[in-house]
Parts: C-alpha cells; sequence; structure tokens
C-alpha cells in the first residue's frame, strides 16, 4: 500500500551503543508516523537476537508502507563488525553516514525530519575527524552560520546561548552579536516550528546573582541587559537577566515558552532532573527539523535490554509535531 503518512529518518548512532536497542523496539511500538531506522540491517537483527526480540525487519521502499510490527531499515553498511558494548574507531564513519543520508533525504523531500539516536563524540574524534556533536556536524553539512541547542521536558523548554566550551572560556564567548542570533533563532523557531505566535523567553545572567549590579560581573550591565533592550524594542518578548538559582520557578515559568540559558551546565541540570529519559535534544536554527535523545550511548546497557526507549519516542513525537508546523509555515508564507 502506497505511503501517505509523514516519514521520519532514524539514524541508529553508534552502533557498540543503545542506539540500535532502542530503535529495535519502535517495532513493537505504536507510533504516530512511519519511522524508518538508518542502519546496519545485520547489526540490528543480530541485536534483535541478543536481546530476544522477535520482529520482522524489511527493507525501506520509499513508497510501500510496512507491515504493522516491522522495523523498516534503510541499510547502511557498517565499517567493520561490532559487539555490544566495545567502540571501533573503524566505524566512526559509518555512524557520520547515518547523518548524511538522513540530511540527504530531507533535501529530496524523501523525511520530513531526523531523530538521532546517541553517537560517541571520543571515538569519532580517534578516528581522525575532528568532530564536537551532531548539532555541529549539521550545522556544517547544511551550510548554517549559527544554530541553537534546546532541550525540552515535562512543559520546559531551555535554550543554549553557548554549548561544549570550558568554563573559562564562557565569559568571553558571550557576546551581544551572539544574543542577537541566538535570541532570534529561538524566537523564530518557536513561531515556525511550534506554532507560538509570540513566544515569551526568560533569560539567564551569566553571574551569581545576575551580577548583582556589578558586584559578581559586568557583563550583565554591559552585554546582556543592553541586548534585551535592544531585542525588545524589535518587538521581541524577552525578559531577563534573572538570576539562574531563582529563574527556574513556577510563578516565572508559568508565563514562558522558554529559557534562554547561557551556558550548558547552567540549564541542563535543571531540565534533566525535571524529565531525564522523557525529554528531547532539538536543533534550531536549522532549515529542517531535528530532534535527539537526551541521553548518551550507555555502552553498558547495550545488549542487555535494560535501556530505556522514553526519550526517542518523545523525540520523535516532538519532530512530527515540529514538522507539521514547519510545513504549514512554509505553505502559508
Amino acid at each position: 500500500m502506497p505511503s501517505t503518512q509523514p516519514i521520519l529518518a532514524i539514524t541508529s548512532g553508534e552502533p557498540a551503543g543503545i542506539g540500535p536497542d532502542i530503535c529495535l523496539t519502535l517495532a513493537r511500538t505504536k507510533l504516530p508516523c512511519r519511522c524508518v531506522v538508518l542502519g546496519d540491517k545485520p547489526l540490528l537483527a543480530s541485536r534483535a537476537q541478543q536481546l530476544g526480540y522477535p520482529i520482522a525487519i524489511s527493507d525501506y521502499q520509499t513508497n510501500q508502507t510496512p507491515a504493522p510490527g516491522t522495523l523498516e531499515v534503510l541499510h547502511i553498511p557498517l565499517a567493520a563488525p561490532c559487539h555490544a558494548g566495545k567502540l571501533d574507531s573503524a566505524n566512526a564513519r559509518y555512524v557520520l553516514a547515518l547523518l548524511d543520508r538522513a540530511y540527504a533525504g530531507i533535501c529530496q523531500g524523501e523525511f520530513a525530519g531526523m531523530v538521532t539516536a546517541p553517537l560517541h563524540k571520543g571515538i569519532i574524534n580517534d578516528a581522525g575527524i575532528p568532530f564536537s556533536g551532531h548539532t555541529e556536524y549539521l550545522a556544517a553539512i547544511s551550510h548554517t552560520e549559527q544554530v541553537v541547542m534546546m532541550l525540552a521536558g515535562n512543559g520546559l523548554r531551555v535554550a543554549l546561548a553557548t554549548t561544549h566550551l570550558p568554563l573559562k572560556d564562557i565569559a568571553a564567548a558571550i557576546t551581544r552579536p551572539l544574543l542577537h542570533q541566538v535570541l532570534h533563532i529561538l524566537h523564530t523557531d518557536l513561531q515556525t516550528k511550534f506554532g507560538i505566535a509570540r513566544p515569551t523567553i526568560l533569560v539567564a545572567g551569566l553571574n551569581p546573582h545576575a551580577g548583582e549590579q556589578g558586584h559578581l560581573g559586568w557583563e550583565e550591565i554591559q552585554i546582556i541587559e543592553p541586548e534585551l533592550q535592544a531585542l525588545r524594542a524589535q518587538g521581541l518578548d524577552v525578559r531577563g537577566p534573572y538570576p539562574a538559582d531563582t529563574l527556574f520557578q513556577p510563578f516565572l515559568l508559568k508565563d514562558a515558552d522558554a529559557v534562554l540559558a547561557m551556558y550548558h551546565d547552567q540549564g541542563l541540570p535543571v531540565l534533566k532532573y525535571a524529565s531525564f529519559g522523557q525529554g528531547v535534544n532539538i536543533t534550531l536554527g536549522l532549515p529542517f527539523i531535528r530532534t535527539s535523545v537526551d541521553h548518551g550511548t550507555a555502552l553498558d546497557l547495550a545488549g542487555t535490554g535494560r535501556a530505556d526507549h522514553g526519550s526517542l519516542l518523545t523525540a520523535i513525537q516532538t519532530a512530527l509535531g515540529m514538522a507539521e508546523h514547519w510545513q504549514r509555515h512554509r505553505t502559508t508564507r
């Protein structure tokens, strides 16, 4: 039967981790749309046998919907044999090939978006490939100048002004041009990919107590506050800067659509405490939809059957909702 459902590409990530395990559970789950797993078909079949999952695996065919209870796989071959829990740098390019194929399918209109299972940054770098993460890689292959990392879960959305930087480098990275770009991307994507007509964004300060009038740092006075004033003059509803230790309170969050934290470990511990295992990582600013799980490769759980697929399901549901808003926005422009 020809398919009329939107198709999401699900990249299975690091083959030695839990990515293949959680992807296999999709065959036994009622999904909101058609999902195609990108990965090595024999690896997935072997992992299913190891886990004791009696599922059928079929080859992906663009215009043919698979039978219920079947895992639809777009086969991309491993470079080297893989065993659960054992990393091998020989498969680094395989992991990147999954992303390349998902992106190519999006560009061709084949996929409505991509959902990514976790990869292992260290083993990709060990293979001699400079790599800092999904977010940066997808920005590079799509020629996107600036992207924004946002995690969502349990009704909370937290975006980051900076991502994977050493703590000593963060203050120098917080500039007015950066905040201008990041907040415009966050505002625009909340409108176009989440359907929020007038987003309200709460912005954290960089320093303790948001600088305490300069006694604990000048970044709020010299950089953050002036940029927020300029953005408000342009019509954006951006509020703050707020002290990060009191920002995540219900009375503030109840009217907010998102929070912008200045750095990774300022905002994400709160989000992950609230929703770990059910959260989703979202890349904003890309010209397509990309979501991901909120956890890592969990090598010690690979092949054991103890991996939780909840975050993957949330990422799929989020990607589908974003894709629907994004499609409506593009057709009504």
